[in-house]
């Protein structure tokens, strides 16, 4: 049996956590450096070796919980970003200053904007706005006074973490959308798989069990009918009768991303999308309806679908009211550039002359309601034309751009 297929998933962000745990060690070693180049200026030097212990100790044991998403949690990166501020308000402490009113770095110096990072990557640009922003309000603290190159350092890392973070935002959107593409051909493809097996193997014995029934006749037949009829079934779901989840393409501020949309009255739903009439009508196709379809979608609008396979269920229903159970029907669909043809045939006796206008005056008003009614509301036409001893045809008519009609009708009548 061939193997089923999965839908494999990489994370984009893996790239970026691995960058940033390399980014950590190499400022970390970077900020060691500063301090032992300039090692004689300091005031307290032994306040910044402190400090510098701390941090490369820090660096080091931290180093699993910044290779993912799930270690970073909201509590490590507050304790990270605690770190990085703490080393900059030191730095006035431990330095000369002369050194920091020339603009000297901080103890931590560009290993600060690791922390900032880590926020951008975990939770996008809002979380690295935030970060940014009390780094910010840190160096200003530590130089006393909004200088050029503090103003200038501080608008540098709060406009590309929020970039970044921007980025990551739209990285794991686009992530959703291709995952959820992946998965859509993967089921499409094991649907095909199942459809090839299925009509090689039960779709043709059905068949057969069909055409012998019908030749033995008696019971045979009764069996062979139901055959049919759950060929006609099997058929219909396994090339797409029914009606898949609406998915919804978005293009957010976060990037695009397709969702899934539950439709709340079935088939059709309440939205304004237009759906398959395809879908709608293969419902109805059994061992005694054949049902005609385009080889592609026939869109219509969810109201206006609606209504027209109500139409089309009330004319069966009428085929089996009066011609009877073993009569046979067709439903040809024909998708024309500005409307969409359904007819319904049958093989019965067909309707004398002046019944449907008996059938008005008593009452009885199955075509008139359930069927050109119903048209009517949609924009749409009803023609029904019946020779007696050669079947009824009923012609609907519906123009495209037909809308949802302005009330519900009940259960249908019959004429």
């Amino acid at each position: 049996m061939p193997e089923r297929e999965r839908v494999m998933r990489m994370s984009v962000e893996q790239p970026l956590w691995r960058a940033l745990t390399g980014y950590r060690v190499l400022t970390a070693i970077y900020a060691i450096g500063l301090f032992v180049s300039a090692y004689d200026k300091f005031e307290r030097p032994w306040l910044a070796i402190a400090y510098l212990a701390v941090l490369a100790a820090w660096t080091l044991l931290t180093l699993p919980r910044v290779a993912s998403a799930a270690g970073c949690t909201k509590r490590f990166l507050a304790a990270d970003l605690t770190v990085a501020i703490t080393g900059i308000l030191l730095t006035r402490l431990a330095d000369s200053a002369a050194r920091v009113e020339a603009g000297g770095p901080t103890l931590p110096s560009i290993w600060t904007a690791g922390a900032v990072l880590a926020f951008a990557i975990k939770g996008g640009w809002r979380w690295a706005a935030f970060a940014s922003t009390l780094v910010a309000v840190a160096n200003l603290i530590h130089r006393g006074a909004p200088t050029r190159d503090t103003v200038h350092n501080v608008l540098l890392v709060w406009v590309a973490s929020i970039a970044i973070g921007y980025v990551v935002e739209v990285a794991r959107a686009s992530e959703r959308t291709l995952a959820r593409a992946l998965e859509i051909e993967a089921a499409t493809r094991e649907r095909e798989r199942l459809a090839r097996d299925i009509h090689d193997g039960v779709l043709q014995v059905l068949a057969m069990v069909q055409r012998r029934g019908t030749a033995l006749g008696g019971e045979a037949a009764e069996l062979g009918r139901m055959a049919g009829e759950q060929e006609v079934a099997l058929r219909t779901l396994v090339s797409g009768g029914l009606v898949p989840v609406s998915r919804v393409s978005e293009d957010a501020a976060e990037g695009a991303l397709v969702r899934a949309v539950d439709e709340p009255d079935g088939p059709g739903g309440d939205g304004r999308d237009p759906v398959d009439l395809r879908a709608l009508l293969a419902p109805y196709a059994s061992g005694t309806v054949t049902f005609s379809e385009p080889g592609g979608p026939v869109p219509l609008a969810p109201g206006a679908a609606r209504e027209l396979a109500a139409a089309v269920g009330a004319a069966l229903d009428n085929v089996r009211e009066h011609a009877g159970e073993g009569a046979r029907a067709w439903i040809l669909v024909e998708d024309w550039p500005d409307e969409i043809v359904v007819t319904v045939r049958d093989d019965g006796p067909g309707i004398p002359e002046g019944r449907l206008v008996q059938a008005e005056g008593e009452g009885r008003l199955g075509v008139a309601l359930s069927i050109r009614g119903r048209l009517r509301d949609i924009g749409g036409t009803a023609e029904l034309i019946s020779v007696p001893g050669q079947g009824t045809e009923v012609e609907l008519k519906v123009p495209r751009a037909a809308e949802r009609p302005k009330g519900v009708r009940g259960k249908a009548e019959k004429r």
